[in-house]
């Protein structure tokens, strides 16, 4: 049996535990991240009062992690399809763990910004490793609610994040929380190490040391029969770098399609994640209320991601995708004009976040459809690099929109403006899939 089979048969096939313990694994380990990333924004009040940081310092502090996981995606994420998924992510979470624990010794704001960014590097390489695993682990009905699963989970990190740290900040002080986020962090590792496997498409293409028991190994645990030999290594495997495969013709309108949708829907999401709680006060709410709705708005982020990965499985990634990138940018338009007596306010407030968190849900299921296995993980980390891009941009762009005058319908307006945008292209990069997808 070839692997082209087998994953044929793996797709169409009833999920087996194994599959679900590796799906479960990558979940976790977005969990994790999820803390990981956000620890600077956890503990900032804390740290700027003990350090005497000036907002200039601790911005720099705070955009470190953000910096590193850009820089992450773009040049960490792509040996994972060179040297494989697996030691990638291994590799990322045993230096976060580190780099998480050594922050809680960190001495001054360089120090930590340092650690930060080192932490950011692995966080990115980590994030396309494992998306990339659970669209090749699941099945092809559950694929999108999989890796819907596991777009929250990044968000689930961040609630979580935010309460643990709460409780830990109060009674132990900062450092107590990136004590916390390393030992979890830590403790993944021996689970990662015993229970994640290696791509069968990197076994079987790349071929590396001990390949062909290997990737029995993985077989035998779903279900499969195992190969005498090795298929074919292909031509191009070791050929030309995964960087530059991404932009020969035959991949070049996947690749640009792709970080097109996830620089806008970034762009977008990062301007109503930074600043929804400062425009809810700035309406004339409590700094209280400001943040309850920020926290509201995650909270329905989750429901969001997970309806969208069920409504695909029925109704196809294109449909499914536009409607939830259009009804995102009415609901932040709508927002826009609403004030702080109108009835419904959080409601609106929680509708963006179901439909903002399933749109970036919905690239995440966008990018395994768009690359090729021997370049999967690079596109990926490319498409997030992007999207880091957007996020950088979005809240800038907020500030500088605000600053010159702009009126809250119209910056709001303006700043959905990218969804639409992400709506065409993906209703393009998914055209030949059709209502189906």
């Amino acid at each position: 049996m070839m692997t082209d089979d087998i994953g044929t048969t793996l797709r169409r096939q009833a999920m087996l535990p194994f599959q679900f313990i590796v799906v479960a694994i990558c979940i976790a380990i977005n969990v994790l991240d999820g803390f990981d990333a956000l620890a600077s924004a956890f503990t900032a009040p804390s740290i700027a009062r003990e350090w005497g940081l000036r907002p200039t310092a601790l911005g720099f502090l705070l955009s470190a992690s953000l910096a590193g996981m850009a820089i992450g995606s773009v040049l960490i994420a792509p040996f994972g399809d060179r040297i494989g998924r697996r030691p990638i992510v291994l590799g990322c979470l045993v230096l976060v763990s580190a780099t998480m624990l050594a922050s809680a010794a960190a001495r001054n704001v360089w120090q930590l910004a340092a650690l930060r960014l080192v932490t950011g590097l692995g966080v990115g390489g980590i994030i396309p490793g494992i998306n990339t695993l659970v669209a090749e682990y699941a099945s092809a009905r559950r694929r999108d609610l999989a890796l819907s699963m596991t777009t929250v989970g990044y968000a689930v990190g961040a609630i979580l994040g935010g309460a643990v740290s709460g409780f830990l900040i109060g009674n132990y002080g900062w450092r107590a929380a990136f004590l916390a986020g390393g030992v979890l962090s830590a403790l993944m590792v021996p689970v990662a190490v015993i229970w994640l496997p290696e791509s069968l498409d990197i076994l079987a293409m790349r071929q590396p040391r001990h390949a062909l028991d290997r990737l029995n190994g993985v077989l035998r645990k779903l279900g499969q029969p195992a190969l005498r030999e090795l298929p074919a290594k292909p031509a191009h495997a070791q050929a030309r770098s995964a960087i530059r495969t991404l932009f020969q013709a035959e991949l070049r309108r996947a690749t640009v399609l792709t970080c097109a949708c996830y620089l806008l829907v970034m762009l977008t999401n990062y301007f109503l994640l930074s600043w929804t709680p400062k425009i809810l006060v700035d309406m004339g709410m409590s700094v209280q209320s400001g943040i309850s709705g920020a926290v509201v708005m995650n909270l329905a982020g989750v429901i969001g991601g997970i309806v969208l990965g069920w409504l695909t499985g029925r109704y196809g990634l294109r449909r499914i995708s536009v409607a939830y990138l259009s009804l995102c940018f009415l609901s932040v338009a709508w927002f826009g004009f609403m004030s702080a007596s109108s009835p419904g306010l959080f409601a609106a407030t929680a509708l963006i976040g179901f439909l903002i968190t399933g749109a970036v849900a919905c690239l995440n299921a966008l990018a395994p459809r768009m690359f090729s296995p021997d370049v999967r993980t690079t596109g990926t980390g490319l498409a997030l690099g992007f999207g880091r891009l957007g996020g950088t941009a979005g809240p800038y762009l907020a500030g500088l929109l605000i600053a010159a005058g702009w009126s809250r319908p119209i910056y709001s307006i303006a700043l959905a403006a990218p969804l639409l945008a992400a709506a065409l292209i993906f209703s393009l990069a998914l055209a030949k899939e059709g209502a189906t997808t």
